[in-house]
């Protein structure tokens, strides 16, 4: 008995090892195309495990590479977290998770390409950003800071439009991405009810890098 539970613990732990290199090698693959046809003997060579260890995980392909998107989802609500902590306003943090995800498809592209090319069926995911997302838009109902009626329709027009600018900038990555991001964060605060001069001011307000240093905008 004595040399049974860390016998299970190595176990359990080499199958949660097993489950993540599965979850990360799906994830590569719809950074890289957004195509989840690749064959589960081609997933299972990219995560360097045995074909059967597939099976052991998940029913189908379908399944894996819906907890891969969901995988990424969570990593990007946590990087959200992380960098937006402290900020109580919510509409600066509508306005900041904008402006952190056009900066996430330059340092962290695997990633933001991920939701780019699988993140529309997941808008109004249990998991993710979307709770985030309406927690805030319905602090600002209660509170008088957004004039929206429906956190749900609105939860559509801000997930529609992120999806957009994750687009943009893969698609023009020329372009300024930070400007593009606070000038999309303005219009979509006037959407939500943000006077015009407020909804430009808390567009630019001081940002977070990535590296946790303050970055200003003006």
């Amino acid at each position: 008995m004595p040399t049974s539970a860390p016998s299970r613990n190595r176990f359990e732990r080499r199958r949660a090892e097993t489950r993540r290199a599965l979850v990360r090698a799906a994830r590569q693959i719809l950074a890289e195309t957004g195509d989840a046809s690749a064959s589960i003997q081609a997933i299972a060579e990219r995560a360097d495990v045995g074909f059967g260890s597939f099976y052991n995980h998940f029913a189908s392909k379908t399944e894996l590479f819906d907890a891969a998107v969901m995988d990424a989802l969570e990593e990007l609500g946590q990087t959200f977290d992380e960098h937006l902590r402290g900020i109580d306003d919510p509409a600066e943090l509508v306005a900041a998770g904008f402006r952190l995800s056009a900066r996430l498809a330059d340092s962290q592209p695997e990633l933001m390409q991920v939701l780019r090319h699988r993140g529309f069926g997941h808008i109004h995911s249990p998991s993710g950003l979307a709770p985030r997302a309406v927690r805030d838009l319905e602090v600002g109902i209660a509170s008088g800071r957004f004039t929206i009626a429906d956190p749900t329709v609105a939860l559509t027009a801000l997930g529609g439009s992120l999806l957009a600018l994750v687009e943009l900038r893969f698609a023009r990555p020329e372009l300024d991405g930070d400007e593009a991001a606070s000038n999309l964060a303005e219009m979509l605060l006037r959407m939500l009810g943000v006077s015009s001069e407020d909804a430009h001011d808390v567009a630019r307000r001081p940002l977070p890098d990535l590296d946790g240093t303050p970055s200003a905008r003006t």
